[in-house]
This record gives C-alpha cells, sequence and structure tokens, in this order.
C-alpha cells in the first residue's frame, strides 16, 4: 500500500491501514486541514468549494467523504460530480468559489486516488500552501462547525459550460473543422473523457468519429497514462486507414496524446508544440513549458518571433512562469496545453479544439504536420543510488564539470549542449536521480543518457 502526502495534495493507493493507503480517515484529515486552509481566506464569511471527480471505481466513496468533510467544517459545497481536471478549475471561478477539490490520480492505475487542490482562481495552489496544509493535517489543527453553521449541498453539471467556453476561443474556428470533415478515433480510458469528448466532438461539428473504452466504469481497459506501450489498441485500429487523426486522454483530460494517420504516434511532446504554432501564427508571443519538456517548443516560439522560458517542473511552476512572461500558450511536454484565453490550467478539451483547427487550415496529413517540426527524441533514466550518497553533491559536482555549457539549476540540474540537453532531478522520497536526455535521436538520447549515467558513477 502507498500513501503520498506532497505540497500538490494527497494521493495513494485504496485499502490498507491509515496512514499506509488512501483511507477514508486520511481523506477526511487531508480535506478537514484544507478546510482550515479555506477557511482562513474567507475571515469569517461563509466558504464555497467546488468538487469533482473522475470515474475511478473508488471515487463514489471518496467523494462522500470529501463533500460531508466539507459541510462539516461549514463550507458550502457545488458538487459537479463526473468532471475532468480542466472542467473543475473552471467551474470554481464560474461559482466564484473559494478553491476546489479534485478527486483524481490521473495518470495512475485504477487501485490509486487523489485530492487536488485548488484556489480561488481555480489554480493549484503554491508549494508555501501546500506546506501549510500538509501542517495543519499533521497537527490535526481544525475545528468542525456547529450544528446551525453546517455547508450545504448543491448539485450541478459543468460539461456543458466548459464546452461552450471552448467553443467561443477565438482561434476556434468551428466551420473550418466541419468543412474538414475529420474522422477522428479517440479512447477515453474508461472515465469522463468517454462522457464529455463526444460532446465537443459533436459541438465542432465533426461527424465520424469512434470511441474506445467510452464507458467511465474507472475499470480501466488498459493502464491510463497516454504512451505508446499503453496504446496498442488504438494504434492497431488507424492503422487500418480510416482515420485522419487519434485522441488519447487520461482519466482526469488534462493531458492529451495524438496519433497520425498512419498508426504512428504523434508525439506527446509535439501535443504543446503544434497548439503553440498554431496559435503563434495568429497572435505572436511568449511561451513556456518546464525543463523536461522537448526543445521544439522554443524552435517554434523563435520562429514566430516570440520568446520562450522553461520553468521547473509541476503546472504551478509553469503558470507562475507564464503570469511573469506574459506568455500566451504553454504547457508541459507529457501532453498537456495551458491556453490562457481559456484558463491558467492543463485541458485536453482546448488542446483537441486548437489541434483540429490548426489541421483543418493546413490542409495536411498528421504526418505531414508533424515531419513540419524539429525532430527530437527524449530519453527518461534513472540512476539509483545508496542512502548514504549525498545527491546534492554529486549535482554541484555535475554543474562544476559542464560550466562551460548553459546550465539551469532551479530545478536540479539542466545541461543545454549546442544539439542536446540533459535535466538531472533528484527524488524527495528515495535516493535516486532522474535522468531525461533529449537529442535529434533516440540513438543519440540514449547515448548521452548512458554518459552521464558513467559521470555521476565516477562523482560517487
Amino acid at each position: 500500500m502507498s500513501l503520498i502526502k506532497s505540497i500538490s495534495g494527497i494521493r495513494g493507493t485504496i485499502g490498507g491501514r491509515p496512514g499506509n493507503g488512501l483511507s477514508p480517515l486520511d481523506v477526511v484529515k487531508f480535506t478537514s486541514a484544507y478546510s482550515a486552509f479555506i477557511l482562513s481566506k474567507t475571515k469569517g464569511r461563509k466558504a464555497k468549494v467546488v468538487v469533482g471527480r473522475d470515474a475511478r471505481m473508488s471515487g463514489p466513496i471518496v467523494e462522500q467523504l470529501v463533500v460531508s468533510t466539507l459541510r462539516g467544517m461549514g463550507i458550502d459545497v457545488v458538487n459537479i460530480g463526473l468532471a475532468t481536471t480542466p472542467t473543475t478549475e473552471i467551474a470554481v471561478t464560474g461559482e466564484k468559489a473559494d478553491g476546489g477539490i479534485i478527486i483524481t490520480a490521473s495518470h495512475n492505475p485504477k487501485q490509486w486516488n487523489a485530492l487536488k487542490l485548488l484556489n480561488n482562481e481555480g489554480e493549484f495552489l503554491n508549494a508555501a500552501e501546500g506546506q501549510q496544509i500538509l501542517a495543519t493535517a499533521a497537527a490535526d489543527d481544525y475545528t468542525y462547525a456547529e450544528v446551525d453553521q453546517l455547508g450545504t449541498l448543491t448539485e450541478k453539471d459543468y460539461t456543458e459550460y466548459h464546452i461552450q467556453k471552448v467553443l467561443d476561443l477565438k482561434l476556434v474556428d468551428v466551420e473550418a473543422i466541419k468543412k474538414a470533415n475529420f474522422t477522428v478515433i479517440l479512447d477515453t480510458i474508461n472515465s469522463v473523457g468517454g462522457i464529455v469528448l463526444p460532446k465537443l466532438l459533436d459541438k465542432l461539428g465533426v461527424k465520424n468519429y469512434k470511441v474506445l473504452n467510452q464507458e467511465p466504469t474507472g475499470n480501466f481497459f488498459h493502464t491510463p497514462e497516454p504512451i505508446p506501450e499503453n496504446l496498442t489498441q488504438i494504434a492497431g485500429e488507424i492503422k487500418n486507414g480510416k482515420y485522419d487523426v487519434g485522441f488519447v486522454v487520461d482519466p482526469d483530460v488534462d493531458r492529451l496524446a495524438m496519433f497520425c494517420e498512419n498508426g504512428e504516434m504523434f508525439g506527446e511532446e509535439y501535443t504543446i508544440v503544434s497548439c503553440a504554432d498554431y496559435v503563434l501564427s495568429h497572435t505572436p508571443g511568449n511561451t513556456v513549458s518546464n525543463l523536461s519538456s522537448s526543445r521544439a517548443l522554443a524552435d517554434v516560439t523563435k520562429q514566430h518571433g516570440g520568446s520562450y522560458k522553461a520553468a521547473a517542473v509541476g503546472e504551478v511552476n509553469v503558470v507562475t512562469a507564464m503570469k511573469e512572461t506574459k506568455a500566451i500558450i504553454g504547457g508541459e511536454g507529457n501532453g498537456g496545453v495551458i491556453y490562457p484565453e481559456s484558463h491558467y490550467g492543463r485541458d485536453a478539451l482546448v488542446g483537441i479544439a486548437l489541434f483540429l483547427s490548426h489541421l483543418a487550415h493546413k490542409g495536411c496529413k498528421v504526418s505531414e504536420l508533424r515531419a513540419s517540426y524539429p525532430d527530437y527524441s527524449i530519453s527518461k533514466n534513472k540512476v539509483e543510488l545508496s542512502a548514504d550518497v549525498n545527491v546534492d553533491a554529486i549535482l554541484d559536482s555535475m554543474k562544476e564539470k559542464y560550466k562551460n555549457e548553459r546550465i539551469t539549476d532551479i530545478d536540479g540540474v539542466k545541461i543545454d549542449f549546442a544539439e542536446s540537453w540533459v535535466h538531472l532531478r533528484k527524488s524527495n522520497t528515495e535516493p535516486i536521480i532522474r535522468i531525461y536526455a533529449e537529442a535529434h535521436t533516440e540513438a543519440e538520447a540514449t547515448a548521452l543518457a548512458a554518459q552521464i549515467k558513467d559521470v555521476i558513477a565516477s562523482c560517487k
């Protein structure tokens, strides 16, 4: 059993003893601590929090615990039920709420669930706020409401509201998409994507589409992370030559992966690249992604005359950097598109609508569009170390060894070479250094990672 408490929320496997898995007691404790944080911000007035969940099998139980605990703390709850993460984020601002809780373990397998915590802007809490909630939970420092001050419960559906906000985006060209008459295949991995994405395609004028794994049972047909080894089903379908494009989402629909018409993956790193290319071609500006995302976004941004900035890993860090640089689009290389014209959160609905608009305007095949972008490949590795090894000292040694290259140390150590880069990050929970290497080919990226591993070994 696993239970992971972090500044971004709490996640764990269902079952087990309190403190060892995501037990009902842990859900109540952490929700109570979050409630205390929200109440400290509202200064005596009645607080309101939005709750949404993905379709995980444990979702209804966790939802009841969360909703009841919030009400027990004296907070009014707007429960939007089965909803994507971006839908929940949008509902927070739509309700003018003080915060939100998303019940989802994102791409983790079905035995996992989690609470993700939002502020009154529908954005993830920052590190200081997360630490405050962790401390409150550890100290059991919260007080439940008296009977006359218990919170109320309102139930709403925000799916149509979210879809309409996507349709209202200036660069979403519904007429062009209709005219293109695309044939689309979706894999919605037995979660909320099966509810919302067919409705989105209907509104976008896509008449011909097929949905794999549509029923939102939470009993995932395959491991839900949208990476190649988990997506053989949809790859086989597309190879039959019936589809123009394939879209794959994770259970909470904030990540988007795509397939070309020939059955090859577009590349999750290139989801943000293609959407940014479309947005920048109409509204030039700046972009942001995290340090472990492909250099292709920086290349495309420069081609359009904009500036690119790399942020520390984590959506909240990307959003902060986007606000600082007034970026018009940004995201993460895991298929997360953040488009401030809509909201500051990763949103697969926005990604699909922008991509189909882009493809309709280009009038080419998806494989041809992919071939138009700089070609890079990322290799992901790790080095396991003994518990007595000083990981920080190793990272300092790496900075010294490669001091003549461009070094970024806001999140581990990133070394930028002329035609490649490597990013080293230490784990906060175990003696591991994660190594992300990017080069123009997979072989080159793998060789670079191996070279860095050898250097690390010499530093022990």
